[in-house]
C-alpha cells in the first residue's frame, strides 16, 4: 500500500474534501459577483434600479464571498490537511470537523440571505448582524479546539512552522472578531456597538487591517510554508528565517491598523504609530517572500514544467509587491494622494487576487489529486489557468493604479484663484475607461477559475471511475 493510500485511510480527509469543493464553488461565486459589481460601476443602469442588486448591497456580499467563503474554506481545508500530515495524527474530533464545515457553510448562507436585504452592521469586512456573529464564535471555538487537540495528540514531537502560522491566524481572528463586534442587541437583526465615534473607527480598522494581516496573510503563509516545499520537493530555504518571520510578523502587524485613519479625527500620534509599524512590516514580509522563493534553490528548472509551482512563485511575488506597496501607502505624504482613490482598490486586489487566490489555487491543485488518490486531469489546463490568472490580475491592478493616481491628482488640482479645477462628476467620468479595463481583467480571472472547476471536476470524476472499476 502506498503512503498516500495509508494516509487516506488514517487521516480524516472527508472534511478536507468537503471544504476543498466548497472553496472552489465559492471562488466562482465570489469572482462572478465581483465582475457584476465592476460592470455596475462601469454601466450603473445594469442593476435595473433593483435594490437587492444595488452596488451597496452586493459589494459586501462580494468581499465576504471571496474572503470568508472562499478564503475561509481554503484555510479550513489546508489547515486540517497540514496539521494531520505534520502531526501524523487524525483530527481530534470527527464531530467538530463536521460541525465546522456545516456551521461555516450555514454562516455563508446566512450572509447570502441578509446582505441583499440590507441587513448589515455597515462595518467593513464585519457586516454580519449580531446573531451570525455569535454563531461565528461557536464555530471558531470548535475549530480552535479541533486544531489544538490534533496538535496535542501528535506523534511527531516537533510542531512544524506552518502550524504556528495557522494557530496565530485562528487565535488572533477570534480576538479581532469578538472585540470589534461587541454590541448590545435591540432586536433579532439590529444592535448598537459599544464603541462610538473615533473609538469605533479605531477598533474597526484595528480589526479590518488585522483581518488582512492574520486571515489573509498569516493563514495563507501557513499554506506557503507547507505546500511550496512539498511541491518543489525541497526543504524550506531557512527554517530559522521562518521562525523570525513568524514572531516579527505577529508582533508588528497587530499595530498597523490606524494608518487607515490618516487625516481623520483620530489623534495624529495614533495614525503615525500605525504608519511606523506598517513600514517596519516590510522586513518580515519580504523575509517570508524570500524564504518561500529561495526554497526553489536547486529546483528552478521545475518552473518550466510545473504550473502549480509557477502559481506558488507568482503568488509569492505578488505578496512581496503588495507588502511593499502597503507600507509605502501608509506614509502620510503618499496617503494624502492615494486615500479614498482606486489606487487602494488596486492594492487590495494585488494582494487578494495575486497572493491569496493564486496561492489557494496552487494548494488546491496540489491537494485534490492526493485526497482522491489520483492524478490531475490536465496539466495543460492548469498552465492555461495560470496565464489567465496572471494576465487578469495585471490588467486589473494596472487599470486601478492609473485610475487611482489620476483621481488623487484631479481631486487636489486648483486653478489660479484657488478653486477646484475639476468637479467630482468630471473625476468620475475620467474613471470610466479604466473601470471598463478593470472589468475585463476580472472577467479574464473568472474564466481561469471556471477552467479550474472543469479540471478539478474531471479529476474527481476520473478518480471515482477508477474506484468503481476496481471494486
Amino acid at each position: 500500500m502506498s503512503e498516500e493510500s495509508k494516509a487516506i485511510q488514517t487521516y480524516d480527509y472527508g472534511v478536507v474534501k468537503l471544504f476543498s469543493i466548497a472553496a472552489i464553488a465559492y471562488a466562482v461565486v465570489g469572482l462572478l459577483v465581483g465582475v457584476i459589481l465592476a460592470l455596475e460601476l462601469t454601466f450603473p443602469e445594469l442593476n435595473g434600479n433593483i435594490p437587492y442588486l444595488s452596488f451597496g448591497r452586493l459589494r459586501p456580499l462580494h468581499t465576504s464571498a471571496v474572503i470568508f467563503a472562499f478564503g475561509g474554506s481554503v484555510l479550513f481545508a489546508t489547515s486540517y490537511y497540514v496539521v494531520q500530515r505534520t502531526s501524523q495524527a487524525r483530527l481530534f474530533s470527527d464531530f467538530l470537523s463536521k460541525f465546522t464545515f456545516w456551521g461555516w457553510n450555514l454562516i455563508v448562507v446566512s450572509v447570502v440571505i441578509t446582505y441583499p436585504l440590507g441587513l448589515t452592521q455597515g462595518k467593513e469586512y464585519a457586516e454580519m448582524i449580531w446573531p451570525i456573529d455569535v454563531f461565528i464564535v461557536l464555530v471558531w471555538v470548535a475549530y480552535f479546539v479541533n486544531f489544538v487537540g490534533t496538535l496535542a495528540k501528535r506523534k511527531e514531537p516537533h510542531i512544524y512552522v506552518a502550524n504556528w502560522f495557522f494557530l496565530s491566524f485562528i487565535i488572533v481572528v477570534a480576538m479581532l472578531h469578538i472585540v470589534n463586534n461587541l454590541a448590545i442587541p435591540v432586536n433579532f437583526t439590529d444592535s448598537y456597538p459599544i464603541f462610538s465615534g473615533v473609538q469605533d473607527a479605531m477598533i474597526q480598522w484595528w480589526y479590518a487591517h488585522n483581518a488582512v494581516g492574520f486571515f489573509l496573510t498569516s493563514g495563507f503563509l501557513g499554506i506557503m510554508y507547507y505546500f511550496v516545499p512539498k511541491q518543489a520537493e525541497r526543504p524550506v530555504y531557512s527554517y530559522r528565517l521562518s521562525i523570525v518571520h513568524f514572531w516579527s510578523l505577529c508582533f508588528l502587524y497587530i499595530w498597523a491598523g490606524p494608518h487607515h485613519l490618516h487625516y481623520t479625527a483620530l489623534p495624529d500620534w495614533a495614525s503615525t504609530l500605525g504608519a511606523t509599524f506598517s513600514i517596519m512590516l516590510l522586513l518580515p514580509s519580504w523575509g517570508g517572500m524570500i524564504n518561500g522563493i529561495m526554497t526553489l534553490s536547486g529546483a528552478w528548472h521545475k518552473l518550466r514544467t510545473d504550473p502549480i509551482l509557477r502559481f506558488f512563485i507568482i503568488s509569492l511575488s505578488f505578496y512581496g509587491m503588495s507588502t511593499f506597496e502597503g507600507p509605502m501607502m501608509s506614509i502620510k505624504s503618499v496617503n494624502a494622494l492615494s486615500h479614498y482613490t482606486d489606487w487602494t482598490v488596486g492594492h487590495v486586489h494585488s494582494g487578494a487576487l495575486g497572493w491569496v487566490a493564486m496561492v489557494s489555487f496552487a494548494a488546491l491543485y496540489h491537494m485534490i489529486p492526493r485526497l482522491w488518490g489520483t492524478t490531475i486531469h490536465s496539466v495543460k489546463l492548469i498552465n492555461l489557468h495560470f496565464w489567465l490568472s496572471t494576465i487578469g490580475v495585471v490588467i486589473y491592478i494596472v487599470a486601478m493604479w492609473i485610475a487611482g493616481i489620476m483621481q488623487g491628482l484631479m481631486w487636489r488640482a486648483y486653478d489660479q484663484y484657488g478653486n477646484l479645477t475639476y468637479s467630482f462628476a468630471e473625476t468620475v467620468e475620467a474613471m470610466h475607461p479604466y473601470y471598463l479595463i478593470r472589468t475585463i481583467g476580472g472577467l479574464v480571472f473568472l474564466v481561469g477559475a471556471l477552467i479550474m472547476v472543469y479540471n478539478i471536476w474531471m479529476t474527481i470524476a476520473n478518480a471515482d471511475k477508477r474506484a468503481t472499476a476496481s471494486v
